[in-house]
């Protein structure tokens, strides 16, 4: 079975982002940037399927620039079998990106496309199902449990009531959520090796695919500072607060 797995680079959760003053963007210097979490959920799912059938392939993809490498080393580094960056110099909407990644997907032709169900910084929710209705496969979104038997594969997915159960026919894009598994560490010997696995780069102009973006970012704002909290006196004077402050009884 061959596993495409896309991975998006973004900044560390525990880096401080700092919005540019125009408003264009946000500051890049002296940023950590990692593998979206929730692709490394994606990355871990595709090389626990692969380890329970005994053989496979789990190829990374990633659409952007060549810094984008390390983190698909990194990928590498966990465990997967080769990458591929579709290099692009310029950032892409969602859509473009998928467009892209549904060329490549279309050409490397797997069984599974795993992805994480959104990236920590612009949290668009978009790709894996647009992936799905470009290719026209069925998808389950939110996964907290991936279930593979011959030809079909069953998913629990994670919706606001509960947990809901859909089988379907593969191939199929899968987006993962935060309880489908706990992602590896990179081992040092699979550092040593993740040197030596092909990462290919292919120009994202070369796919033949459309990419004006259909999206403008108008401007960014920083979120306002919370105000601090303040102490009462007593739980009389806390109620008379919260009704007539708070509003909230």
């Amino acid at each position: 079975m061959k596993i495409l797995v896309p991975v998006k680079r973004v900044p560390d959760p525990a880096t401080t982002i700092r919005v540019l003053p125009d408003g264009s963007g946000i500051a890049t210097d002296n940023v950590k940037w990692v593998i979206n979490p929730f692709d490394e959920i994606a990355i871990e799912e595709a090389l626990r399927i692969k380890e329970k059938q005994g053989s496979g392939e789990v190829v990374l993809i990633s659409v952007g620039q060549t810094a984008w490498q390390e983190q698909l080393r990194t990928g590498l580094a966990m465990g997967a079998d080769r990458a591929i960056l579709v290099k692009a110099d310029t950032p892409l909407d969602t859509l473009a990106i998928a467009r892209a990644i549904a060329k490549v997907a279309s050409d490397e032709k797997p069984e599974l496309i795993i992805i994480g169900k959104q990236a920590i910084d612009d949290d668009s929710n978009q790709i894996g199902q647009m992936l799905a209705e470009m290719l026209g496969w069925p998808q389950a979104t939110f996964a907290s449990k991936v279930e593979l038997a011959g030809e079909k594969c069953t998913v629990v997915r994670e919706v606001d009531g509960g947990l809901e159960t859909v089988a379907f026919p593969m191939p199929a894009v899968i987006t993962t959520d935060l309880r489908l598994n706990e992602p590896r560490y990179a081992s040092l010997p699979g550092i040593m090796k993740a040197r030596k696995k092909p990462l290919n780069e292919i120009a994202v102009d070369s796919l033949g695919v459309d990419l004006a973006p259909k999206l403008k970012i108008k401007t960014l704002n920083a979120p306002e500072k919370r105000q601090a909290g303040r102490k009462v006196a007593s739980v009389e004077e806390l109620v008379q607060v919260l009704h007539t402050e708070a509003k909230v009884i």
